[in-house]
């Protein structure tokens, strides 16, 4: 089973993965900011980290940056809005792996597997 880290803002959307991810058989952890979501990577050692990118306190771009500047070598997929390649571009460079828009679709489980299928490789189109 792989465990999951949510760093995202919004309630709702939070909730909803949750939901989505148990169903799925995913063991969950939450945060509701970038400040709050590095220091729960060194508590729950999550396999996959979904970074919304942007967020109060710090920042997923941010977030993310420190997390890779310290060593972090998991998984981490941005969540945003904003499908503007400029954007998707700077999560990809402040070093997400995964690119994943909001609203979520009803092909977020199949994406996932196929991102934890195709194994740890950059691809910003998924």
């Amino acid at each position: 089973m792989n465990k999951i880290l949510i760093i995202d803002d919004d309630k709702n959307i939070k909730r909803m993965l949750v939901r989505r991810l148990k169903k799925a058989g995913y063991d969950i952890s939450t945060a509701e900011n970038g400040a709050k979501g590095v220091e729960a990577v060194y508590e729950v050692f999550p396999d996959i980290i979904f970074m919304d990118m942007d967020m109060p306190v710090m920042d997923g771009y941010q977030a993310t940056r420190t997390l890779r500047n310290k060593g972090w070598e998991g998984l981490i997929i941005a969540l945003t809005a904003s499908v503007m390649s400029s954007e998707t571009g700077q999560a990809m460079e402040a070093g997400c792996d995964h690119f994943f828009p909001k609203p979520i679709g009803t092909d977020f489980e199949t994406k996932l597997k196929t991102v934890l299928e195709a194994g740890h490789e950059t691809d910003s189109g998924s």
